[in-house]
């Protein structure tokens, strides 16, 4: 059984251990999941609080999973440690998977983040992924003292062996640790950063699946999931998108747009602005589907923080999409592949 295929068995509060749901695995054909920020504007302690909140409110509210993404210094409300971050979420809520998606892996040593997260697996079983990427932003790699000029390299050669450590293979003097070991019957899934043909070809020979992130347009990203496909890639398709439903804030859009490309390199070009928007929830469902359809995308991680949005802002929409967003969008999902495959065959 594949890792996309798993569906495990989820507990019920503390108070009724015995009953059990069914539900999706992390990044599994069909998820619907959402991004969380920090709202660097409250203290620390605040910040888990809020974050942990909108995790149950989207969890309780019908989005399968919750993703957190890693930069350091507080920079642009990212987090320094989406892994704790993650299993605060898990720890605190009964229901739905959580990831760090990006982590940043070649800010540190492929064994102890495969240890770190084949731990929480043992804790939280079926409800932990990971997504990782190679970093672009200086400070990232002077506070930890990284040189980034290794970070594309290191990244190459360690996605590999961070992918088959969560497989429980590979594992060279941890052989054995018992929750890698727990990896060979139960993996953890693996998504790579993936904007770039090569990208998508690296992540599907060793086993990852690909995250796409939120500022390509559809055409670009096709290209990436048809290498993927093509390269036999059989893990996930997570296509991230900007979501907003009603009247679009495009001020803040365009704050986020500069921090984007505040540390893109110079040959990056985002290009326009991808965030669907829409006054009615019918009409963000049929865009996103027409979205997944062109990019070729079998799961979904759905943004709405910006700066400047008030915590209360951002519950309103996660609420409003969850209500009334997610629940048509998976059902939506599986007649899309029909059809694709109606064509196809």
């Amino acid at each position: 059984m594949s890792v996309d295929e798993r569906r495990t068995p989820d507990a019920e509060p503390r108070s009724n251990p015995s009953a059990t749901v069914m539900r999706h695995a992390p990044f599994a054909p069909g998820s619907v999941s959402v991004r969380l920020y920090p709202h660097n504007e409250l203290a620390a302690d605040a910040i888990v609080s809020e974050l942990c909140a909108q995790a149950g409110l989207a969890l309780c509210g019908g989005f399968d999973g919750v993703m957190t993404s890693e930069h350091h210094g507080g920079f642009a409300g990212y987090m320094a440690q989406p892994l704790q971050m993650a299993s605060f979420v898990l720890a605190e809520h009964e229901k739905g998977w959580a990831a760090a998606a990006p982590l940043l892996l070649p800010l540190r040593a492929t064994a102890l983040v495969a240890e770190e997260v084949a731990w929480l697996e043992a804790r939280h079983p079926g409800r932990v992924g990971l997504g990782v990427a190679a970093g672009a932003l200086p400070l990232d790699f002077a506070v930890t003292g990284v040189n980034q000029a290794d970070t594309v390299d290191r990244f190459k050669s360690e996605l590999p062996r961070l992918v088959a450590m969560l497989r429980g293979e590979d594992l060279g003097q941890l052989e054995g640790d018992p929750a890698l070991l727990a990896c060979r019957r139960n993996p953890v899934p693996v998504l790579s950063a993936a904007v770039s043909v090569a990208a998508a070809v690296r992540a599907a020979r060793c086993g990852a699946g690909i995250l796409m992130e939120g500022m390509s347009p559809p055409s670009r990203l096709a290209r990436v999931t048809q290498a993927f496909g093509g390269a036999e890639g059989k893990g996930a398709k997570v296509l991230i998108r900007r979501v907003w439903l009603g009247r679009l804030q495009r001020d803040l859009i365009a704050g986020q747009r500069t921090v984007y490309e505040s540390y893109a390199t110079q040959a990056r070009s985002f290009g326009e602005d991808q965030t669907i928007a829409a006054d009615e929830p019918e009409e963000l469902v049929a865009r996103l589907v027409t979205t997944m359809r062109e990019v070729g995308a079998d799961a979904l991680n759905l943004r709405v923080h910006l700066p400047g949005m008030s915590p209360a802002q951002v519950r309103e929409q996660i609420a409003r999409i969850g209500s009334s967003v997610v629940k048509p969008l998976k059902a939506a999902l599986p007649l899309l592949w029909s059809a694709e495959r109606d064509v196809t065959t």
